[in-house]
């Protein structure tokens, strides 16, 4: 399950910030913990298809990390390849372990991966491989890279560099919007805040340790 993180929210509440109804735009209450699970099992599915979109098998790693590690996004910012651990590359599947530097803090601390986040990380490994194939140089040592080519001012930015903060925010919208429109009426829709998901997890690691 998650562990436990001393960063700030990822979208805080602004003093006298307030929705429609005098209420708090944030925070806003956690899904509960099987909705949780299932964009857990959502995602790493979709991300180990053939034919599955690089963007995918992305958010999938940023999934299993969060539900492992409980990090925010300024948490898996800061990873680096070397911070993970899979074992040997022909080995089978086993337990890894993360290195995530937590908060303002960055309080290292380091979690176990299970062998189904583990697949999938060395899945990632060799997608963001061939992302930054084009780069000059060497593979930059960011875990999260972009998945698109990007405008920045007039210029376009090629796929393969560091990820940041607000691609991190519209690749999770993005998955929302599909997949609340996919599944319609059929089950409740997904928030627009990862961070609602995210605390799904760290409250119920908190509640099983005390």
């Amino acid at each position: 399950m998650a562990g436990e993180s001393t960063d700030v929210t990822d979208e805080p509440l602004t003093p006298g910030a307030r929705d429609s109804g005098d209420e708090p735009r944030y925070p806003r209450p956690p899904v509960t913990l099987e909705e949780a699970e299932w964009v857990w099992r959502e995602l790493a599915g979709e991300a180990m298809r053939a034919g599955a979109k690089p963007e995918t098998a992305r958010l999938a790693v940023i999934t299993g990390l969060v539900r492992a590690t409980g990090a925010r996004y300024g948490d898996l910012l800061r990873m680096r390849v070397e911070d993970l651990d899979l074992g040997p590359d022909a080995a089978r599947a086993g337990e890894g372990t993360a290195t995530v530097r937590h908060g303002k803090h960055q309080a290292v601390r380091r979690h176990r991966l299970t062998p189904d986040v583990v697949i999938l990380l060395r899945h990632w490994m060799a997608v963001r491989e061939e992302l930054a194939a084009e780069l000059e140089g060497s593979v930059p040592r960011a875990l999260l890279l972009t998945v698109h080519h990007t405008h920045d001012n007039g210029t376009t930015v090629s796929s393969g560099l560091p990820i940041t903060r607000q691609g991190l925010v519209l690749s999770w919208r993005r998955f929302v919007h599909r997949t609340n429109a996919r599944y319609g009426a059929t089950r409740p829709p997904l928030p627009t805040r990862f961070e609602q998901v995210r605390r799904a997890w760290t409250e119920a690691a908190a509640a099983g340790g005390s």
